[in-house]
């Protein structure tokens, strides 16, 4: 579910009117084309290998939806290279906006903050720049009912005295946010937490993170990793200590091996909560209708997490995506 915080017209409307203005009808899109900047982390884990697919799935679509875009992709596994791709799509490619997904918060903030006052429209997704109020529009998942949803469920399917633990990701804002709703969401349910780790959204370090936790407690009934890789590597430290008939586990993001699982109904995944990658191409697609009609888009677009179900896993399980 998209929540609109600034959209002001009919999106419908605004969709037919675009395709018109695509297909030629505005004689000012036919003089030059525009350019669409794109900016993203590389394909480093599950969750960014499905955001770049998406990506170019949704840059593929377009060109051919608006033949009056043309589109760079960049991608880079530092923020110093996404600052030089960046400064790059400006000089050589004379780029009329900009989408990007900050591989840092702070290092890409001044950078952008410069291609902004060229005049530039500027999306920005995901993750945050440290100044606010950069941005034209601004994407994202919803971070604080990621965590919510997640407690939710807990706090639904356990009582007074169960026992939990938690991975947590990175140290940032955004973990932040997850971690408080999550909280907040079990609050007065009687659920002890009995230990709370980064796992740094990664399968390796959840892996070490989760041997740490099972060596320490005998006694776990459930496990929030809230990631889907964190998931794995959660799965496989329970697997090999034997302990898989004492807990389940629920990630989150929409991992397509995960949803699988959640399909064939694996005790041990009971649900999950999304986080789409596919968010990317929602930006895109919404910077594209601000240069080709008149709609505007400016603001704040927040894609609501939803649970995923046995009843419910197949409207997310995307086979051909790499996450």
């Amino acid at each position: 579910m998209l929540r609109r915080d600034m959209f002001k017209a009919g999106m419908g409307l605004a969709v037919a009117g675009a395709l018109t203005l695509g297909a030629g009808a505005g004689a000012a899109l036919a003089q030059d084309k525009q350019v669409i900047g794109v900016a993203i982390p590389s394909a480093t884990h599950g969750f960014m290998g499905g955001l770049n697919f998406h990506a170019r799935e949704a840059i593929k679509r377009l060109e051919t939806t608006y033949p009056s875009l043309s589109f760079v992709l960049a991608t880079s596994g530092d923020a110093g290279k996404m600052v030089n791709d960046i400064e790059d799509m400006v000089a050589t490619r004379d780029i009329d906006a900009l989408v990007v997904l900050p591989f840092e918060s702070e290092p890409l903030t001044a950078p952008v903050q410069a291609v902004k006052a060229q005049g530039i429209w500027v999306t920005v997704v995901d993750r945050g720049l440290s100044v606010p109020g950069i941005e034209d529009l601004y994407v994202a998942g919803d971070n604080t009912g990621f965590g919510r949803v997640a407690g939710e469920y807990f706090a639904e399917n356990l009582g007074e005295g169960d026992n939990v633990v938690v991975l947590r990701g990175i140290p940032t804002t955004l973990d932040n946010e997850r971690v408080e709703a999550f909280e907040a969401a079990i609050a007065g349910s009687g659920i002890n937490v009995l230990d709370m780790q980064h796992g740094n959204w990664n399968r390796d370090d959840a892996f070490d993170v989760m041997q740490d936790f099972l060596s320490k407690h005998e006694d776990i009934d459930a496990v929030w990793a809230a990631d889907d890789d964190m998931a794995v590597g959660v799965l496989e430290a329970i697997n090999q200590a034997g302990r898989n008939d004492e807990m389940w586990v629920v990630g989150g993001a929409g991992m397509k091996e995960i949803v699988k699982r959640i399909m064939d109904g694996d005790p041990m995944l009971p649900v999950n909560v999304t986080y789409p990658p596919a968010q990317i191409a929602t930006a895109i697609e919404l910077t594209a209708l601000g240069l080709v009609s008149a709609t505007p888009v400016s603001g704040r677009f927040i894609i609501g997490s939803q649970r995923i179900t046995p009843e419910n896993a197949e409207q997310f399980y995307f086979p051909d995506s790499p996450f």
